[in-house]
Parts: C-alpha cells; sequence; structure tokens
C-alpha cells in the first residue's frame, strides 16, 4: 500500500517565546514491512533542523528557533510504501537486546487490575507467549468496547490512568501486563490509515510490539484488535510514550502556549506523487 501523510502543527505563543527547540521524532525509517518514498519536515520561519538518532535508533530532529517566536508552523508530508509481514517487524534498527524491554518505567508500571488480567490470561491460555500476547490484545480491545468514554480517572501510573478507549491508554496497558508476564515490549509512534477515510486525527497513533523467541519483535494493535499490517506506518519506539513522543520541546520565556494540530491519512495510487 502506498500512503501519502500530511502532518501540521502549528504553535501559538503568548507573549512570543525568546527561543524554542524541540526534539522531533516524526520520520519514519525503513524496514522490511516499509519504504519511505518520500518524506519532508518544514518550518515556517527561519530555523536551525538538525538530523541524528536517539538511544532506540529512531531519527529525530532538532529544530531550534531565534526569537521572538509569535506563530510557528511545522509540517510533515511523506509518502511511505508499506508491505503485510503478518506484523512480524524485521529488518528494523535494533539498538538493545529485547531484555531491556522487560524494564518498567512510570507510564507502565502495572497496577492490581493489569497484573490479575496477565494472570487471567495465562492461566486459560497457558505459557506460550504468542497465544498469550493475541489474548492480551482482544482483551484489552473488547474492554475498550464496552468502556464508556473517558473512563479510568486519576491513578498512580499511565497504564491504568489512561482512558480504556484511548490509543497510548491501551498501549500502555498491553506493555504493562506483557512486562509482568515477563515478555520484552515496547510503545511504537506512527500514523494508521482507515479503509475509505480522509482522516482529521488529533494526532500520531500508538501500538506495542513484543518479542516472541524464535520470530522477533512482532506489533499489536489492541485499538484496532490487529497485528499491523499495511494501514500502519512505524515511526519511533520506546519504553513508553515519553520515549517515543513525537516531540519533545522547551522554551525560553513566559506566557501560554497554545497547539493545534492537523494529521491526514490517506491512500495513494502508485501514480500519484
Amino acid at each position: 500500500m502506498r500512503i501519502r501523510v500530511f502532518h501540521q502543527l502549528t504553535h501559538e505563543f503568548a507573549p512570543p517565546a525568546k527561543q524554542l527547540i524541540q526534539t522531533l521524532r516524526l520520520t519514519p525509517r525503513n524496514h522490511e514491512g516499509q519504504y519511505v518514498a518520500h518524506w519532508r519536515i518544514e518550518v515556517d520561519m527561519e530555523s536551525r533542523l538538525r538530523q541524528s538518532a536517539d538511544a532506540f535508533g529512531n531519527f529525530t530532529h532538532v529544530l531550534s528557533v531565534d526569537g521572538p517566536v509569535e506563530r510557528l508552523t511545522l509540517t510533515v508530508d511523506g509518502v511511505v510504501e508499506t508491505h503485510d509481514t503478518t506484523g512480524i517487524v524485521r529488518g528494523a534498527l535494533e539498538r538493545f537486546p529485547p531484555g531491556l524491554y522487560l524494564r518498567e518505567t512510570p507510564l507502565t508500571l502495572p497496577d492490581d487490575t493489569v497484573r490479575a488480567l496477565a494472570e487471567e490470561i495465562r492461566a486459560d491460555i497457558g505459557p506460550e507467549a504468542l497465544p498469550f500476547l493475541h489474548g492480551l490484545m482482544n482483551r484489552l480491545h473488547a474492554e475498550a468496547s464496552v468502556a464508556p468514554q473517558g473512563s479510568g480517572g486519576p491513578a498512580e501510573n499511565a497504564a491504568s490512568a489512561s482512558p480504556l478507549d484511548d490509543a497510548e491508554g491501551l498501549a500502555h496497558r498491553f506493555i504493562a501486563a506483557a512486562r509482568h508476564a515477563d515478555i520484552p515490549a515496547r510503545y511504537v509512534t506512527g500514523y494508521l490509515w482507515r479503509d475509505n477515510e480522509r482522516q482529521s486525527q488529533r494526532g500520531l497513533h500508538a501500538w506495542s510490539e513484543a518479542h516472541v523467541a524464535g520470530l522477533g519483535w512482532i506489533a499489536f494493535d489492541p485499538t484496532v484488535n490487529a497485528c499491523p499490517t499495511t494501514a500502519h506506518v512505524r515511526v519511533a519506539v520506546g519504553l513508553d510514550s515519553l520515549g517515543a513522543a513525537p516531540i519533545r520541546a522547551s522554551r525560553y520565556g513566559f506566557g501560554e502556549e497554545n497547539l493545534d494540530v492537523k494529521v491526514q491519512v490517506m491512500a495513494q495510487s502508485q501514480s500519484q506523487n
């Protein structure tokens, strides 16, 4: 599948910021499941944009803008060709052994509910990792389907605090439960195309990957209850949503910041640019 991504972020500062520095994780890498045919990041004012890579191997760009900055628009425009690998992630850059992704973070600490869920699924399905992970994805999707909007109020960790019907919350819960079952798991950000829709979205989508001995890393998306295939564009990975955050920013100067985000994900024919 050929997927076109248009992602625009407009920042407004009042009073104007004296200086703005952002770390961007908005550029996908090639691997066996996707090939980046075209990708461009543009800023509508004079700035410096330096490409690098973070500890996990994600492409990063450090954006520096000297103020005063009253309004800044950043636009991502790209085309990615995706291929069905039945959710198995092959050929991706790996900086760390799978065991690192057993490490808990404040955002993926399992609460009693997550621990009970993992133990219940393991008791029902058995010790094999792959059936357990599919069972976990199915259960989280089913719970999200019946949960009231905005459920899962304040808690000590994001694995239980995030709404059940929120992709970020589902990914954190999946990771927390998998790690509790001693299965390495990590957070993924990317873009999702939905059939027959020219989508306007709030931001990037989120899902999880888990490591299964003999198979490697496999992606699971509880939001759509499927292992990602050609509809997903994989951008960045991390231990949790902070490690894979599309934007981490700092600015100099006091005041308010308003952010407007527009994301469109479209399917293209091979003849389209």
